[in-house]
């Protein structure tokens, strides 16, 4: 007898091309991904893309249906963004949605697309989507350091390696810039500026090889038949959150090592009573920043009282078996904290290269 219940609904499946600059191919292969779904005879949608004007990619959205924008009004102005709600109300078997990492217009229900596709693929619906390597949010002080420029936009590592595929649309560096040098990336213009300054070869070929890793990890997560003692991983790592404004990229350094040794990870902010009400408004909001920019890694923060911040931070370890503790370089406290847990690692976190 039919109970009328609905099934539960099955998660959508995610697909990134992933590339480590503009102009690689990203889009274009992702819409003859679109198009061959479509011959096989899936209903597939453009909910957002972003032609740039490049007229070899715009002719791959040829007889795709498109899902209208809408309209956004802030201060003044009118902007047109992805209507997630209309995807997921005109329910296609896949979407395809164009620069993953994009930020929405301020008052949209998600701060950023990715939340928008985790919405789509929550209602079942798979999506393809694409993406430069320096989007990757522990990637972020890495890039930063060979190229000098501090990436805004990011995705948290964890939305990426919940994708089913990521697969890596590459060209050569040299390749890249003929493709400047003809226009097909930029008006002239912005090319020119674009090759002397972003896309040298020496940056190009340094993202490269940053997009390779990152593919060559995401291939090593989905091996199905590894031995089981490599699922585990007895390490765990703790981060000692101060107000040193290197925080941010203390977070990041453990987790991409958390990350690549299969570990927990951990974040304390240790205070007095173990609450925020002693400090300062705008250290307040220091802490609960990183505390998000903790969660939105996957990483769990927590308050710690302790009147001696090194004695609680030693403690915890002691506690919670602890292998590894991560802190920034000029933290008050250092050398008592590397005393008091001879028996484990302290890895002290600095700033590389460009500052």
């Amino acid at each position: 007898m039919d109970s009328g219940r609905k099934p539960l609904q099955k998660r959508g499946r995610l697909k990134v091309f992933l590339g480590y600059a503009a102009g690689v191919g990203k889009t274009y292969q992702m819409l003859c991904e679109a198009q061959r779904l479509k011959r096989d005879g899936q209903d597939v949608v453009i909910a957002y893309f972003e032609p740039h004007g490049r007229k070899d990619t715009i002719a791959q959205t040829a007889g795709i249906e498109m899902v209208p924008r809408r309209i956004v009004d802030h201060r003044g102005a009118r902007f047109e963004d992805m209507d997630t709600a209309a995807v997921i109300a005109r329910h296609p078997q896949v979407a395809v949605v164009d620069e993953f990492a994009h930020t929405n217009v301020p008052g949209s229900e998600y701060a950023k697309r990715w939340q928008d596709v985790d919405a789509i693929l929550n209602a079942g619906i798979d999506v393809l989507t694409s993406l430069n390597v320096q989007h990757i949010e522990s990637l972020n002080d890495e890039v930063w350091n060979v190229t000098g420029v501090r990436v805004r936009e990011t995705v948290p590592d964890w939305v990426v390696k919940e994708a089913s595929d990521v697969v890596m649309v590459d060209v050569t560096p040299r390749a890249l810039q003929h493709r400047l040098e003809r226009g097909v990336v930029y008006p002239p213009e912005k090319a020119l500026r674009a090759l002397e300054n972003f896309f040298t070869e020496q940056n190009l070929t340094a993202l490269r090889e940053l997009a390779l890793r990152q593919t060559a990890h995401n291939l090593e997560d989905r091996i199905e038949f590894r031995p089981k003692s490599t699922l585990k991983s007895s390490e765990r790592i703790l981060l000692w959150l101060t107000l040193n404004p290197t925080t941010a990229m203390l977070i990041r350094r453990g987790h991409r090592v958390a990350d690549y040794l299969n570990s927990t990870c951990d974040a304390v902010f240790v205070t007095k009573d173990g609450t925020l009400t002693e400090l300062p408004l705008e250290q307040r909001s220091a802490v609960e920043s990183a505390f998000n920019f903790c969660r939105n890694l996957r990483i769990n923060p927590q308050m710690l009282a302790g009147e001696n911040p090194t004695k609680a931070i030693a403690g915890y370890a002691r506690d919670r078996g602890i292998t590894q503790i991560f802190v920034a370089r000029g933290t008050v406290g250092i050398s008592d904290l590397v005393n008091q847990v001879r028996d484990r690692q302290v890895t002290i976190v600095s700033p590389r290269g460009r500052q």
